[in-house]
């Protein structure tokens, strides 16, 4: 019988993130699909919380515990899990797309004489055997994947399954792993929360157009007072921050700039393509090379002073007609009360 192994490892404060949730979903589906045996590797500091947080996935858990692995470096972590996959004798190994992972599964790969197939939006069971899926041109066509080679290794995106959420008391079979401590963890700086504007696991995305920059009613642009409205929108509801290519290349038009957008932010055919459960365009055009970075988003609002606009055409649930600082200006004076 085959054996489909989930592959995790823990967070900071030792739980497991919405990534890895999501792909013990996606493991425990194809398992079942394949009539296969589920078993769980998990990496961290102390990995019972964590297996105890989804013990009611009914898999047999292991795990590579201690201090030298609950930091995120490329050595321990491969060495963490070639032991898990060698344990368990995985023929599928299903992993969340963590940075963490997209770094050192493929050195896995090839230490276990494996293959690897990163960034998949799906994996399931056909006739038995394990397929995958991945969206290739900036998500707009579909793939499906299939390999001999075994073991297979496959990682997840996020957004792509439900969090996997049943919970029960695991019992862990230690697997021990050479902890590669040459390197060493001092500590991690990060910018403020309310610095960061991209938050990939934010529940709603808020994207800026061209418009922002552009003349105002008064024949004026008024380009620091959107910066100050769009901040203290993102301030009060930890939303991500997106924006379209017109916006952030507009510097090389000569045009004043939001000062702390980058093509990080850029979202739609020439950019990223984000699952949050919801969206808010404003200022944007909303035609197709828009919407494509659009389509996981499940609920997509739009504002636009054009009531004819490609938003209103199909491509958002709710169009606000009306101007865009007006209306985040009151929106910030609502959520203020």
């Amino acid at each position: 019988m085959s054996t489909i192994l989930y592959l995790a490892h823990t967070e900071a404060d030792g739980t497991l993130g919405r990534n890895a949730l999501e792909a013990l979903t996606a493991a425990k589906a194809l398992a079942d699909g394949m009539g296969a045996e589920l078993a769980a590797g998990i990496v961290g500091e102390d990995v019972q919380a964590a297996a105890d947080s989804v013990a009611g996935c009914g898999a047999k858990f292991y795990g590579v515990s201690g201090p030298e692995f609950g930091q995120s470096r490329y050595a321990s972590d491969v060495n963490a899990c070639e032991a898990l996959v060698k344990a368990c004798g995985a023929d599928v190994v299903v992993a969340p797309a963590t940075a963490r992972f997209s770094r050192s599964l493929p050195g896995v790969a090839v230490r276990v004489d494996g293959r690897v197939d990163t960034h998949c939006s799906a994996v399931s069971a056909k006739d038995g055997k394990p397929v995958a899926e991945r969206w290739f041109y900036r998500q707009r066509m579909k793939g499906e994947l299939s390999r001999d080679e075994r073991p297979w290794i496959v990682t997840l995106s996020p957004g792509c399954y439900e969090q996997f959420g049943e919970s029960g008391s695991a019992e862990v079979e230690s697997v021990s792993a050479e902890s590669a401590s040459r390197t060493k963890v001092t500590g991690i700086k990060s910018p403020d929360v309310d610095e960061q504007t991209i938050r990939p696991d934010a529940s709603m995305l808020f994207v800026t157009g061209a418009g922002w920059t552009k003349k105002q009613g008064d024949g004026q642009t008024h380009v620091k007072q959107a910066e100050g409205v769009i901040l203290d929108f993102l301030t009060k509801t930890k939303s991500s921050l997106g924006s379209s290519k017109s916006l952030v290349d507009i510097s090389g038009e000569g045009h004043e700039v939001i000062s702390f957008l980058t093509h990080l932010h850029q979202v739609g055919q020439t950019g990223s393509t984000p699952r949050h459960p919801k969206g808010l365009a404003t200022c944007c055009h909303g035609e197709e090379p828009h919407v494509v970075g659009w389509r996981f988003i499940k609920d997509r609002r739009a504002i636009n002073t054009d009531a004819s606009c490609g938003w209103a055409q199909g491509k958002a649930d709710v169009l606000y007609v009306g101007d865009a600082f007006a209306i985040m200006e009151k929106v910030n004076e609502l959520l203020n009360g």
